[in-house]
């Protein structure tokens, strides 16, 4: 019979690969039929940022990568020169893209340079364009790493899974809510190895929820969640212009499963994730990270309300000032509280999720004039306990006691660590996409209220919303032809 290398490497026996300890000088390293064999899908500023943590691990070896925009053009970051130094460091060449000191490098063509000059091979990463051709021509490929904007996320996965590829992936799973539950679906039917980027020990939450048990704060009533996000543009308003699409970008790509429009830089690189179909909010962006451990801890399920409140935006039609009508932008700040009901190991709890600038007041006891600009804050009717953003240093502050600080939480474990054991059969990452979702089913129900700008009731067990029938149009995706999700 035919096999791939994929296959075969998934299905043979241990002692049919060559054990390290036989490779004399070379020992410390794996041997070539030991690695996993990895495409890199999505080369923006994000993954090239996080590329050495995962190109370190000797048990990868990126063989491809994917973008549909092949030369640093058009790219934003955090810093001017942050991205160029890191790569310069990583690959211990001061002088790497002597061009780039007024360009942020990233995009195909540069991912692919970074990546066969650190394993020092020259022409060793195919690239392309196009992730569909990447699956059909890779048969020799074992896993993938999703870093593209969110829209892409539901389908590129699920057609990797399809092909029985293991999957990293940054969040959010989805941006909408049936694409969410179709990823996680496959994942437990496929049964690949998968790991979830925005995955989050928690830190101090093994303390929180200790504190919680014993009734330090008496019963939790709310969890309060703020971040200093969007620190990106946010769009009022469509753009109103076409603009020529750049060399080497193919929008088409770009597009993937959502509909067609002109081409405009406002949509694309840093930016995207402000619009509702092609990014997830800042919840999906930073609220994951914050909350993935809360969620797990508390036993976060299915919310039954979720109620926004958000800025707005006028305009002048001639002489008069009129609101705009905005269900395609996420708003420049909000504040929205998202309620989960009582279940038989706690009461109902309500989630108020702050973006934009907003943030709960500084509670009195707490002797703190203003809060940072980021936390986190789980009330009690007897106390509080305020945190950093991802539950890291928690104070208790409870009635008649001194303010009490929580032990030194241990260490996060490699997160490339976790994915390469899952992939060779070992233990499930604990950030795996089948873990995923009571979260991601709040952040898409978060977005779609959002978008709606009214308090909706969310029945779970229907998977829709009961209080507006239009609002669940904002919970799937019509797919361009060609881009449809694949079935499992």
């Amino acid at each position: 019979m035919k096999t791939d290398r994929r296959r075969f490497v998934q299905t043979a026996p241990a002692f049919s690969l060559i054990p390290r300890h036989v490779l004399g000088g070379q020992a410390a390293q794996p041997a070539p039929s030991e690695k996993i064999h990895i495409a890199l899908a999505g080369c923006g500023t994000e993954a090239i940022r996080e590329l050495p943590q995962f190109i370190r691990n000797p048990m990868f070896r990126f063989t491809a990568v994917c973008d549909p925009c092949r030369p640093a053009a058009g790219y934003r970051d955090w810093s001017p020169n942050g991205l160029l130094n890191g790569i310069r460091k990583m690959l211990n060449q001061p002088g790497w893209g002597a061009g780039f000191d007024s360009v942020i490098p990233a995009g195909l063509d540069v991912a692919r340079n970074v990546i066969e000059t650190y394993y020092n091979a020259p022409g060793s990463v195919r690239a392309y364009t196009d992730f569909r051709e990447l699956l059909e021509k890779e048969s020799d490929l074992q896993a993938v790493w999703i870093m593209t904007p969110d829209h892409h996320h539901g389908w590129m996965s699920m057609r990797a899974m399809s092909r029985r590829l293991h999957v990293m992936m940054h969040k959010p799973i989805a941006n909408r809510l049936n694409e969410a539950k179709a990823v996680i679906e496959a994942a437990k039917k496929t049964g690949v190895a998968t790991h979830f980027l925005a995955w989050n020990t928690g830190h101090g939450i093994a303390q929180v929820k200790e504190w919680i048990d014993s009734g330090a704060i008496g019963t939790l009533r709310e969890i309060h969640n703020w971040t200093n996000r969007p620190v990106w543009p946010q769009y009022a308003e469509l753009p109103q212009e076409g603009a020529p699409v750049p060399r080497g970008f193919d929008w088409n790509l770009w597009l993937g499963p959502e509909k067609e429009r002109p081409y405009h830089p406002c949509y694309t690189h840093m930016v995207f994730r402000g619009w509702y179909d092609f990014g997830g909010g800042t919840l999906a962006d930073m609220g994951i990270y914050s909350l993935w451990s809360v969620f797990r801890a508390l036993r976060l399920e299915s919310p039954d309300l979720i109620e926004p409140l958000r800025t707005h935006h006028c305009r002048f039609d001639g002489n008069t000032a009129t609101r705009i009508q905005n269900d395609f932008s996420f708003p420049t700040a909000s504040m929205t509280r998202i309620r989960f009901p009582k279940t038989a190991g706690r009461g109902g709890v309500d989630l108020i999720w702050y973006d934009g600038g907003m943030k709960p007041f500084a509670p009195v006891e707490s002797g703190i004039e203003e809060l940072p600009a980021e936390g986190m804050i789980f009330r009690g009717d007897k106390g509080f306990i305020l945190s950093g953003f991802r539950v890291e240093k928690p104070v208790l502050y409870a009635e008649g006691r001194q303010p009490q600080e929580a032990p030194q939480a241990p260490e996060r474990p490699d997160v490339s660590e976790l994915f390469t054991q899952a992939c060779r059969g070992g233990q499930p990452s604990p950030g795996a996409f089948t873990e995923a979702w009571g979260i991601s089913e709040t952040v898409c129900l978060w977005g779609a209220a959002l978008r709606a700008g009214r308090r909706l009731k969310y029945d779970a067990a229907a998977g829709g919303f009961t209080s507006d029938g239009k609002a669940n149009e904002y919970l799937s995706r019509t797919y361009r032809a060609g881009w449809e999700l694949p079935q499992i």
